[in-house]
């Protein structure tokens, strides 16, 4: 039983998000057929799209950011008429991801609780106590959230909750994987983080178990991409706009597809084939608020902005066939071997080792060509592999995967996202916004710093202040890992004070940490 029950661990935490608590059994199911319980997921072709009352799409999202902007607009104006000496300060969203001298200076009685419960106490666990009282705090009013925060959070909480709810979540992993690779920031402004979401939904979801040229094609002609990296702003130097203005081509997008997306560093291109590919891909932008190219929001070919003739890219000549020319650019990158070899890497780093197997990288590298790049038929050959599952899960949890498999193991399906947005601005993670377009790191040394696990323990032990009087960590440890368990772990829970100072070291064990 101990080897089903180890197999079952890697199943779930490796694989997925971990065991869900309470009459699951989660743990028993994937035991009794580890490589079929992963794979389950898999068939389902609509298992990854994800659609909750409220949450709309972008050309929608588009004309409300730029209804509310014109409000902002004329309410300051109208303001400037009637007092112009006064300039209140403007008051940023509350859960906007805060710079980093904030999150230095952030106390961590900010924290709010559906994760954490009531106030932040003191974070040693012999200090954690079922009726610590909470340090007094004068109540701020609160600003109402406009509609640029509302939709985050909408978006946030149906992220969220699935995560909690699905059986073992691998398509989510992947998920969340594709998201990641193929990145924007919600910091980037207004538009960014309206669209953050809505990217995720309607460019990574329907293809993460497609083909990559599809999900690739998607990624690159979302509004939320071209504004993120500034493709909108690219004029070719020889196009009709580009001879009017002085602004001209702009190599965000271009070098970010080569370098990050596809070929990787060091796939065979140079600084030619990124401003040959620019070239390529002038033009491609969203209508503005006018609509004058279309529903404001909604991905436009301006032809008037796209630079003319034939290009020359990765020793291809591409004619001049408009919107055509990219997206065959783009359809025979996605076929290139560094592509391949790239994106393989990649997935074995993300899924098994910081030191990818190169067996089983070339194993998947082989499939990607073989398969035209069919990502369903790449994660299937992932989960077949024997090196999946005989590495040890040396893997951290990043600071979303510890929120949401602690949350499962809780059995809590949120009904507020704030203080999960809260905890992952706390634990450098802010949900949609990484620091640069490379995205969040996928190594455990980069999630498991003193300074980022002292945050987790502070966490875990405000989950232990809230729920642990009501729960009986060992039954949590059987369905987290059954005899799976380590004897260490079950020694340190035992000889807990309390059923807090229990609970929070198990959420803090490596069998919640580790992936």
């Amino acid at each position: 039983m101990a080897r089903d029950s180890q197999a079952a661990l890697v199943a779930l935490n490796r694989f997925g998000f971990g065991p869900r608590g309470g009459a699951s059994g989660d743990l028993i199911n994937a035991a009794s057929d580890p490589r079929g319980f992963v794979k389950a997921e898999l068939a389902r072709p609509l298992g990854a799209l994800l659609e909750a009352p409220g949450l709309q799409s972008t050309p929608q999202l588009g004309q409300a950011v730029f209804a509310y902007q014109d409000e902002v607009k004329q309410a300051r104006e109208a303001a400037k008429a009637v007092a112009p000496t006064e300039a209140p300060a403007p008051t940023p969203p509350a859960d906007q991801k805060p710079d980093n001298q904030l999150r230095r200076n952030l106390s961590l009685n900010t924290v709010a609780s559906e994760i954490s419960g009531r106030q932040m106490a003191e974070a040693k666990p012999e200090a954690m106590q079922p009726n610590a009282a909470a340090p007094a705090a004068a109540k701020q009013p609160q600003q109402p959230l406009n509609v640029i925060q509302k939709t985050f959070r909408a978006e946030a909480l149906a992220r969220l909750q699935r995560a909690m709810m699905v059986d073992c979540g691998f398509t989510e992993r992947l998920v969340v994987f594709w998201s990641n690779h193929f990145c924007i920031s919600a910091s980037k402004g207004e538009l960014a983080r309206m669209w953050a979401g809505a990217f995720e939904r309607e460019a990574i979801r329907p293809h993460v178990l497609g083909r990559f040229a599809d999900l690739l094609k998607a990624v690159e002609q979302h509004p939320a991409m071209l504004f993120f990296l500034d493709n909108q702003q690219s004029l070719g130097p020889d196009s009709r706009a580009g001879q009017n203005r002085k602004r001209g081509l702009n190599e965000n997008l271009a070098r970010e597809i080569m370098e990050l997306h596809t070929l990787g560093v060091g796939g065979g291109y140079t600084q030619e084939d990124v401003t040959s590919l620019a070239r390529i891909i002038t033009g491609w932008t969203f209508a503005g608020r006018q609509g004058q190219l279309g529903a404001p929001g909604s991905f436009v070919f301006n032809a008037n902005a796209h630079q003319p003739g034939p290009q020359l890219l990765l020793g291809k000549t591409y004619e001049a066939t408009g919107l055509a020319q990219g997206e065959a650019a783009l359809a025979d990158i996605a076929r290139h071997p560094s592509t391949a070899n790239f994106i393989a890497t990649k997935f074995v780093r993300h899924f098994v080792a910081d030191d990818p197997p190169p067996a089983l990288v070339a194993r998947l590298r082989d499939v990607f060509v073989r398969t035209d790049g069919d990502l369903k038929a790449l994660a299937t050959a992932l989960v077949d592999s024997d090196e999946a599952w005989k590495a040890p899960l040396t893997k951290m949890r990043s600071p979303y995967d510890f929120l949401v498999a602690s949350g499962r193991l809780l059995a809590r399906v949120p009904e507020d996202p704030g203080p999960y947005l809260n905890s992952l601005n706390l634990l450098g993670q802010p949900l949609w916004s990484p620091a640069g377009p490379n995205g969040f790191p996928d190594t455990a040394a980069a999630w498991a710093a003193p300074e980022g696990m002292k945050l987790r323990l502070d966490i875990a032990s405000q989950m232990g202040a809230r729920l642990g009087p009501n729960i009986d960590p060992l039954d949590l440890l059987g369905f987290a890992a059954a005899d799976a368990a380590s004897a260490e772990t079950r020694r340190t829970i035992e000889r807990a004070e309390s059923r807090q100072q229990a609970l929070a070291l198990l959420l803090m064990s490596p069998e919640l940490q580790r992936r």
